[in-house]
């Protein structure tokens, strides 16, 4: 394999990710979706008088939250008042809201205190009040209350940490969460029965399961108590879970969480503005930009990350048989089941290193990575891989296989300068994959 070459095709492969990025914002997709004129709100495809409510209560929540509430200020300008719950801090604070910096992965007491101050907002919300919420992916974690008040903040983050490393994929993980908790699976809406409630979503999450966002706070939910013990079951949950939450499954004790025949959903309307298929489309039009042929392949999503990989490993090498220069997209997440002593990294960095030990020596490049930024326990939002990704790891010194056994990716993508780092995007619309053949 010829090193410039390589290079040419690690650098293409980043520029194509990139591209994405920086077309997939917010605020183009506001621009697009919301607009505010004379005091009527347009949001897709509805109109919304404000100066009929007496009260516009604005929840922002998830990793995207604070660049959704300026978008959306920027629109109406100011006057808005509610409550923000985010993994990190803002630029800017904007007067009229309060701050909350939810942990994540694992929620925090801010998460708690975050859930205890909106409910508390929503109920006193009346028919004559408009709760408009932003929500992208994160938000589960970012605001929590347990629904039942006797759980304590420990063994919540217990059950978040069993439950992102048992392997399951986003939407069981979240068909859990939504009744393990007082806020999510529709249980904001149903907070404030009489109000008006709109939802505009950054989703991170299949557009065929859009109440997983976040755990779905406002949609009715479409899972139920016995998909919560089937998933336990299947992934051996109940020895990982801390006693307060596992008596609960061993007592089939679970609270069912409001479906679509609830009242409260009346007066509710949902809106995605920005979705995996924007950035996925974005980065076909770069892809294309650089000469090469492209395809979409989201059939493994929410797959293991060996049998994705090999899916796609299997496809583009098909596909450059009849093509000089192909390029695969892929978006959506795979999983990972972590064991007990992970070092370094993320889904994507162990797919991209997964990728080198199988591409080794061919003319392919692989680039995984988080739009949000952020892959794992790691700072980069994810790597890319090349058929010499082994050579150069091993003259570095580092060992890919086992930094691959042991979840430790990061470092060695970082010592061969390999490593995607953006920082916190502000925005999160899933993974993408890249895969080039030449």
């Amino acid at each position: 394999m010829n090193d410039h070459a390589a290079h040419e095709m690690r650098a293409a492969a980043r520029d194509i990710f990139l591209h994405a990025l920086a077309e997939t914002t917010i605020a183009k997709a506001f621009d697009r979706h919301v607009s505010y004129s004379r005091g009527v709100l347009r949001i897709c495809e509805d109109l919304y008088d404000l100066g009929v409510y007496n009260r516009v209560f604005v929840l922002a929540l998830g990793k995207a939250a604070h660049s959704m509430l300026e978008a959306l200020a920027a629109q109406i300008g100011p006057g808005l008042s509610g409550i923000v719950a985010a993994p990190v801090d803002p630029a800017a604070q904007l007067p009229n809201f309060r701050y909350y910096r939810g942990g994540h992965p694992l929620p925090n007491a801010e998460s708690l205190r975050a859930a205890e101050a909106t409910l508390k907002a929503l109920r006193a919300l009346t028919q004559k009040s408009l709760a408009l919420y932003l929500i992208s992916g994160g938000g589960s974690a970012v605001l929590e209350k347990p629904v039942d008040p006797d759980i304590p903040l420990e063994d919540v983050i217990a059950t978040y940490k069993a439950l992102v490393h048992c392997g399951a994929p986003i939407a069981e993980i979240n068909a859990i969460r939504k009744h393990l908790s007082a806020v999510k699976g529709g249980r904001m809406t149903t907070a404030a029965p009489l109000a008006q409630h709109i939802s505009i979503m950054v989703s991170d999450v299949p557009d065929n399961a859009l109440d997983s966002l976040a755990s779905g706070p406002t949609l009715p939910d479409s899972t139920t108590v016995e998909h919560c013990y089937a998933i336990a079951e299947r992934y051996k949950l109940l020895p990982m879970l801390p006693e307060s939450v596992r008596e609960l499954f061993e007592r089939h004790a679970l609270d069912e969480t409001p479906k679509k025949d609830d009242p409260a959903f009346i007066q509710s309307r949902w809106w995605t503005v920005l979705s995996s298929s924007t950035a996925q489309t974005d980065a076909a039009a770069a892809a294309a930009m650089h000469g090469f042929a492209v395809e979409v392949d989201n059939s493994c999503d929410d797959q293991d990350y060996q049998q994705a990989a090999d899916h796609l490993l299997k496809k583009v090498r098909k596909l450059r048989e009849g093509v000089s220069r192909v390029c695969l997209i892929s978006g959506g997440e795979v999983t990972v089941q972590v064991g007990g002593d992970a070092g370094v990294g993320g889904r994507n960095q162990q797919f991209a290193l997964y990728c080198a030990e199988k591409i080794a020596g061919e003319n392919i490049t692989v680039l995984s990575a988080g739009t949000d930024g952020i892959d794992g326990n790691s700072t980069a939002a994810g790597a890319v891989a090349d058929g010499t990704t082994l050579p150069r790891a091993q003259a570095a010194g580092q060992d890919p296989g086992k930094a691959l056994a042991r979840f430790d990716a990061f470092p060695l993508f970082e010592a061969l300068g390999d490593a995607v780092v953006t920082g916190p995007t502000g925005n999160n619309v899933r993974d993408l994959r890249i895969l080039l053949a030449y």
